[in-house]
């Protein structure tokens, strides 16, 4: 008992062996495989759907009601005491453009141009890239490289802005929202199996570890048929 009273239910006591994040996708339904026809509306929806519920949190309005601006490009510190509750920097939907569903609302599944957001997992006190922010490139996992032709990211190119870390926990960063990077598979070859990996690239991000695909990149499938 003597000793649980030493621990902080804030931060964990050691942080010197917390490896580079992982990232996830979404929408993430039935595996690593996001498959439908472009004229099958009822094979693409439980994806849109997916996508709507997630973003939910990331509505503009919530963002304005709940975080703050913050200044871009630099990391958000706050406050030496663990207890002190938190500043969360908005995160606003509509930042991810073509992929926020604002515009299009099925992004862009009816056209077979799908949308996939990706999300760096939680780190307390992680500051990625050592000042640099941290980006992201896709492009085929194995054979024909052709099959992927065109991918657009938001925001901006493709970033994890420095603003949003480090993060402090969900103790006292009560309102914090992950960023994200919106990939835009504008250009895919249809009816076909096309694997797709997906990196984190900045320094001190490991993501060519064999034994691990979910750390620093994400292995996907997409199967788009007409």
């Amino acid at each position: 008992y003597v000793m649980l009273l030493t621990l902080s239910p804030y931060t964990p006591r050691f942080r010197d062996r917390v490896s580079p994040p992982g990232v996830m996708i979404r929408p993430y339904l039935n595996g690593f495989t996001i498959a439908f026809n472009v004229s099958q509306p009822n094979t693409w929806q439980p994806y849109v759907d997916s996508m709507h519920h997630f973003l939910a949190a990331y509505d503009d309005k919530v963002q304005e009601e709940k975080n703050i601006e913050c200044v871009p490009g630099q990391y958000f510190i706050q406050g030496e005491n663990d207890s002190e509750e938190k500043k969360a920097c908005q995160f606003k939907r509509s930042l991810l453009q073509n992929c926020s569903g604002i515009e299009d609302p099925t992004f862009g599944y009816s056209k077979g141009q799908p949308c996939i957001l990706l999300k760096m997992n939680r780190i307390i006190g992680y500051r990625p890239g050592a000042g640099v922010p941290v980006s992201v490139d896709c492009k085929v996992q194995k054979g024909n490289e052709s099959h992927l032709r065109s991918v657009d990211f938001y925001p901006g190119n493709g970033t994890f802005d420095l603003m949003y870390y480090p993060y402090y926990g969900k103790f006292t960063h009560v309102n914090y929202t992950s960023p994200l990077v919106a990939m835009h598979f504008t250009d895919v070859q249809k009816n076909y199996l096309v694997p797709i990996q997906c990196r984190l690239n900045g320094k001190g991000i490991i993501n060519d570890l064999n034994s691990d695909r979910f750390l620093g990149r994400i292995i996907f499938t997409l199967n788009i048929g007409k």
